[in-house]
């Protein structure tokens, strides 16, 4: 008879390697089944009855807004984050489409602009996505997301079945769907449902246009629940066959809600954007909501049984010159700051709206549904990382850590170059016998210009009063040999000029365009 003798730190080594052996098992067993149970999604977010359903059980959209390009990439997980550990189960985001084709042959879905990082991120961190991508956004941007190139064609009509809007808008779409269909819930992926255009119904030319669109994400393969979203006012004609309709709105009018049911009565009621404060004009105030007063409004939508999206729940900044404008009734323009006074404020800090918030959809925990992630599966394929089980808990996970904040010294400019000594280094001016608005400027590969400055140079032979008319879209310093004179604003229609024979110069950030402004 043969004895072992083994080792207790042996039997220690050899355990270990058995429990190992046994967890891969369970690993690919419990994985397989469930990786195959995902791959079979049949049915996504439905809103055939009163109630979302979501793979055939009750689900409640909890939404918030939140734009990767109006984040720096580097704080997408904190943001993300912050909005989980606040109750929120599902992302919206527009599609900006000006910054992903800014010139006819060129797209950008890199960096700050990856799309696909960010709606897997959004996996990541088991919250669903509502994406919205246009084209026409609106979202407080310069021409509501529209490349600006668009405006070249002097005949051209946006939102509408134009051929020239119409042929971009397939180019675009051509690049853009196919990398969102892997990331829909059929597949996968987080995508629940995709808003068709946005606000059409406050412009409302084109009956065909809707259709056009809706039949273009459906084409190149979208297959999740659609959706429109309109002020109360507009919602009938905003809306289009196949797709369900949703209000925007700040207030609570029970009037509001009863013409969106009149259109529907057998659908769910969503506001798909309840407005938590608002954007900011140059020259005025920053538009405040009070707390108590928001959370007072998501808590009657809830309790009435409603789905909300909370715009924005992190606003972030429109960097550059990305910000829009109003037209009417005046020509206001936005600031850079998109801070929305949101339950975030710009720089991610949380309010006493996020606190109060938090402590409101706590009480509506989550079901399974809301919490049980397929997403992952996704997420295994891009990555080829081991399959993440997912669970709910009855509780919201905890507020992240606010990163290290400092106040920086004032930076003191010792040296500058003056415009005038910088136009040495530029490429030679383009001449023409008019002024050429921008958007024609020969530059950018002939798509030219979306944002800046334009100089713009003559020779007068007398002086007078010099007369904008309804050339200067935005402002314009005006200067005489370089001595600057005077301000053209939309406004401002006459500017005394010295006598003499004299440059003429115009620096402009809108100046001489045909297109009724740029505001969004």
């Amino acid at each position: 008879m043969v004895v072992l003798r083994i080792r207790n730190v042996h039997k220690r080594k050899y355990a270990l390697i058995c429990l190992c052996i046994a967890g891969f098992i369970m690993y690919r067993y419990l994985g397989m089944s469930e990786r195959g149970r995902r791959m079979s999604r049949k049915v996504g977010l439905c809103a055939n009855t009163s109630q979302f359903t979501l793979e055939g059980e009750p689900f409640r959209i909890i939404g918030g807004s939140i734009h990767y390009f109006r984040v720096p990439r580097a704080y997408w997980r904190d943001r993300l984050m912050k909005m989980k550990a606040c109750g929120i189960n599902t992302l919206t985001t527009y599609v900006p489409w000006n910054l992903h084709q800014p010139e006819r042959e060129v797209f950008s879905f890199q960096t700050q602009l990856d799309l696909q990082a960010y709606i897997s991120l959004a996996a990541e961190m088991e919250l669903w996505v509502i994406l919205r991508p246009g084209p026409y956004i609106s979202s407080e941007l310069d021409l509501g997301g529209l490349p600006s190139w668009l405006l070249q064609d002097s005949s051209m009509r946006l939102r509408t079945t134009h051929p020239g809007f119409i042929q971009a808008v397939n180019t675009f779409f051509d690049k853009l769907i196919p990398k969102l269909v892997p990331l829909q819930f059929k597949k996968g992926g987080p995508i629940i449902a995709v808003q068709v255009e946005n606000e059409y119904g406050s412009f409302a030319k084109d009956q065909s246009y809707m259709l056009f669109i809706k039949e273009a994400l459906q084409s190149r393969g979208i297959s999740e629940l659609l959706l429109t979203s309109d002020k109360h006012k507009t919602l009938k004609s905003g809306g289009v066959d196949g797709a369900l309709r949703t209000v925007k709105l700040q207030k609570l009018n029970q009037r509001n809600i009863q013409e969106l049911t009149a259109i529907q009565p057998n659908n769910p009621t969503m506001v798909m954007d309840y407005w938590t404060g608002w954007y900011d004009i140059w020259g005025e105030l920053h538009h405040v909501l009070p707390p108590e007063d928001m959370v007072s409004t998501v808590r009657e939508i809830l309790r009435r049984g409603m789905s909300v999206n909370l715009y924005m729940f992190h606003g972030g900044s429109s960097f550059g010159f990305m910000s829009g404008a109003l037209a009417n009734p005046s020509y206001r323009a936005l600031v850079p700051s998109y801070d929305y006074d949101a339950p975030l404020s710009e720089s991610g800090e949380y309010t006493s709206k996020y606190h109060l918030l938090r402590d409101l959809l706590s009480r509506y925990k989550n079901s399974k549904k809301n919490t049980r992630y397929a997403a992952h599966y996704y997420i295994q394929l891009l990555t080829s990382l081991p399959l993440c089980a997912a669970g709910g808990s009855d509780s919201l996970p905890d507020m992240p850590v606010l990163h290290y904040r400092e106040a920086y010294e004032p930076a003191i400019m010792y040296q500058h170059l003056s415009l005038w000594d910088a136009l040495s280094f530029t490429e030679g001016p383009f001449r023409s016998a008019k002024p050429v608005n921008m958007e024609n400027l020969p530059v950018n590969n002939r798509n030219g210009q979306s944002y800046g400055y334009t100089l713009y140079e003559t020779i007068i032979t007398r002086g007078g009063l010099l007369q904008s008319g309804d050339n200067v879209r935005d402002r314009a310093l005006v200067f005489v040999d370089r001595s600057y004179i005077g301000l053209f604003k939309r406004q401002s229609l006459e500017l005394a000029v010295p006598d003499g024979t004299s440059y003429l110069e115009f620096i402009g950030g809108e100046l001489w365009t045909s297109s009724p402004g740029k505001g969004a």
